[in-house]
């Protein structure tokens, strides 16, 4: 586990390595995180969460953080594409309105988000101790639980600084 994390810091680009954790370039790192990670590219198709899009051709998610006051939020969108759900765009968020049947919104204190990151408790007990604020399909997050974990993790994963606020 240690040596995929080590290879897939390596494989960042040095600018998205020394970003500020959940900024415009950090969530561009965290897009291709997504995008080698079996668990959501394979069961969130699996599970048919990919195709509950609104009609649009892609969900939304979009994570900040709560204690950096006016910082921008990031999205990413992710689609079917190859067979595989794929992040195909991230950045600072762009969606006005986020359609709540199909659509994600998350936000958590700093100290939180780096918990999350580093598997000291998964998506379950962190929305029920509220350490994760949620909006969003709530009975279709509930049925993807191990793959809503895999992206918590790779909060942790994806190299930022988490010192500062974006």
């Amino acid at each position: 586990m240690l040596l995929a994390a080590a290879s897939l810091a390596l494989a960042l680009p040095a600018a998205a390595q020394s970003s500020r954790a959940m900024s415009s370039a950090w969530a561009k790192a965290l897009c291709a995180a997504w995008n080698e990670d079996e668990t959501l590219t394979a069961r969130l198709v699996e599970s048919g969460w990919v195709k509950n899009d609104a009609g649009r051709g892609f969900k939304t998610m979009q994570i900040w953080r709560a204690d950096c006051q006016g910082s921008e939020r990031v999205e990413m969108r992710i689609a079917l594409k190859q067979d595989k759900a794929q992040c195909v765009a991230a950045g600072a968020a762009t969606a006005q309105a986020l359609d709540p049947g199909s659509d994600y919104r998350m936000w958590a204190e700093t100290p939180r988000w780096r918990e999350m990151g580093a598997g000291e408790y998964g998506p379950m007990r962190a929305m029920m101790f509220g350490r994760l604020n949620f909006e969003g399909p709530k009975m279709e997050a509930m049925g993807n639980m191990v793959p809503f974990e895999s992206f918590l993790l790779l909060v942790g994963k994806v190299a930022g600084d988490w010192g500062t606020c974006p």
